[in-house]
């Protein structure tokens, strides 16, 4: 290994920066002004660590870890969904709002019309789309029970919906 190469002071430093020399560039612990510890110079010194948790607390398995993360990315779906059916059911209620601005004509009010239904229609298919994913992820983690009863409320709203509307 190199030698460890004391540097003195910078003198003024130019346009370039300070001047470095050719043995602080060999030296291998040395990058960009920065020294390096090495085994055998620790930054900081050692410190006995002692457990924050309680007396017999253990950890978690890995296993409950891994499923508690799928879990949290579950919900985080679930709100993605809620929140972007708000959203865009939100933003086509203020524009609907915004063109009554403009001077009425039939294409205004079509327009309008169209942007309030489409606002309702967001707002009722929402939770389905919810229902949807959470259906999904929970099948994606073997719970087939809850999957199997998401499906079957789906294909009821599905059935509701397909007798009510007039052919």
């Amino acid at each position: 290994m190199a030698e460890h190469v004391e540097v003195s002071e910078p003198e003024a430093a130019g346009p370039e920066g300070p001047a470095v020399s050719a043995a602080v560039m060999a030296d291998a612990h040395v990058t960009h002004n920065v020294v390096v510890p090495t085994v055998e110079q620790p930054l900081a010194p050692e410190v006995d660590a002692e457990p924050i948790t309680q007396p017999g607390a253990e950890a978690p398995p890995m296993g409950r870890a891994r499923r508690r993360d799928r879990t949290v990315a579950g919900d985080r779906w679930i709100a993605r969904v809620l929140r972007g059916g708000a959203v865009v059911s939100g933003g086509m209620f203020v524009v609907s709002l915004g063109l009554e601005a403009l001077p009425q004509s039939e294409n205004v009010h079509v327009a309008i019309d169209l942007l309030r239904k489409g606002a309702a229609s967001m707002l009722l298919v929402t939770p389905v789309a919810r229902l949807a994913v959470a259906g999904t992820l929970l099948g994606l983690k073997g719970e087939w029970r809850y999957t199997l009863i998401a499906a079957g409320v789906l294909g009821l709203l599905a059935i509701a919906v397909s007798t009510g509307i007039p052919t």
